[in-house]
């Protein structure tokens, strides 16, 4: 399906757009593949409208495997209920995200951490680590040309989640040619054991 081509700011938009922060320059993603579904990927069920019992989300709770498996299975889940929403600058709810919202709304709503709505506060977060050290929840920066900078959540098997100004909500490759030439850091906001106690817990916080 045909995606209109998002992210166009008039001037009297620009300074919401400089405050938001998120996206590629003003043009479509060259990405030179496409994205995933989270059931096509490894160990999700085949069928999306997936029983309470084998809701991946509910699933992490029990913490029966390691912590990056758990998260990967959380953030997968995620994917699943924002799939298909298009991307909008300055949008944060299903009729249209961008980047950053996405990554707060699913730390909010996951993990129950609040981050930054903006990338530029997002990229001050935690601590930075190496591309070949990331582990599944960790934030992945890239800086197209422009002004804006683009961030997505690594999920594991060298795949992130995030709202792609041309697509919408979806799962990329960071060896995509376009992410590869045009990523910049990332940053681990609590380490994997930390992050899924968290999806465990039944408090707030």
């Amino acid at each position: 399906m045909l995606v209109k081509r998002v992210c166009r700011i008039t001037v009297v938009g620009g300074a919401l757009a400089l405050l938001v922060g998120c996206a590629a320059s003003g043009g479509v993603e060259e990405e030179a593949i496409g994205g995933y579904f989270a059931r096509d990927l490894p160990g999700m069920p085949a069928d999306p409208r997936m029983s309470p019992v084998d809701n991946p989300i509910l699933a992490a709770r029990g913490l029966h495997n390691p912590p990056p498996t758990v998260i990967r299975r959380a953030l997968l889940a995620q994917h699943e209920r924002w799939a298909g929403t298009p991307y909008r600058l300055g949008g944060s709810s299903f009729r249209g995200i961008d980047c950053s919202a996405l990554v707060q709304n699913v730390f909010n709503d996951t993990f129950r951490f609040d981050l930054p709505r903006t990338t530029e506060e997002q990229v001050r977060a935690g601590l930075e680590v190496a591309r070949d050290a990331l582990r599944p929840g960790d934030l992945v920066f890239f800086r197209p040309p422009g002004a804006y900078r683009h961030v997505g959540i690594y999920v594991g098997e060298g795949r992130f989640l995030h709202a792609s100004t041309s697509r919408g909500v979806m799962i990329s490759e960071l060896d995509n040619r376009y992410w590869q030439r045009h990523f910049w850091q990332a940053r681990r906001t609590l380490e994997p054991t930390l992050l899924a106690r968290r999806l465990g817990d039944t408090g707030e916080g």
